[in-house]
């Protein structure tokens, strides 16, 4: 069941069972979909102000990017629950075996590239948060500095995600590019990673 469809006590349920999947990676990604919620609801409640009709085609953007974020988001986090379901599937064979053999690369660049992407995908919510605070209703400011707060976690959520992984990347060079693309989605995103 996609997680998009369950309640948040579900989505609670499953992440606390003995399961792979949902693990960090489907937390960073709804994280950055409410991050991008949160974010809307600012904008929403700008729209139509007459203090900030200036700027309201630019929040109308906004806000309908930060809806196609939110849903990207949600569907990232089965992705990403997918890929690691996968991956971990493949652990659990002996490091000799054909589907193990034939499947490992695979896997290995699509359990980081699932975090990956939730990386850069908060990292441009945070980036539209940072965008949105002069232009938006100042009395819902916190709200935003939250929404901002969210995308970053989320960030560093997802990149610990990419972290884990990148020992699995046989070759030094790809290896190596993979996490010079995550520090830049890190830095994208103003978070850093310890």
């Amino acid at each position: 069941m996609p997680f998009r469809t369950l309640t948040v006590d579900e989505f609670a349920d499953r992440l606390a069972a003995k399961s792979p999947a949902p693990g960090g990676g489907a937390v960073a990604a709804v994280t950055a979909a409410h991050a991008a919620a949160l974010a809307a609801m600012v904008v929403e409640f700008t729209l139509g102000k007459p203090r900030f009709a200036a700027h309201e085609a630019s929040n109308a953007e906004a806000l309908a990017r930060l809806g196609a974020l939110r849903r990207d988001a949600l569907e990232l986090a089965d992705r990403d629950a997918d890929s690691y379901g996968a991956l971990n599937a493949l652990w659990k064979l002996p490091k000799d075996a054909p589907d193990r053999v034939r499947g490992w690369d695979a896997a290995v660049a699509e359990a980081i590239d699932a975090p990956q992407a939730i990386l850069e995908l908060a990292a441009e919510v945070a980036a539209a948060c940072g965008a949105l605070a002069p232009r938006t209703n100042p009395n819902l400011a916190s709200d935003l500095a939250i929404a901002l707060d969210l995308a970053r976690v989320a960030a560093r959520a997802a990149a610990h995600n990419v972290e884990v992984n990148l020992p699995s990347v046989a070759d030094e060079d790809t290896r190596n590019a993979r996490r010079e693309r995550m520090q830049r989605a890190l830095g994208a995103a103003g978070a850093t990673h310890p």
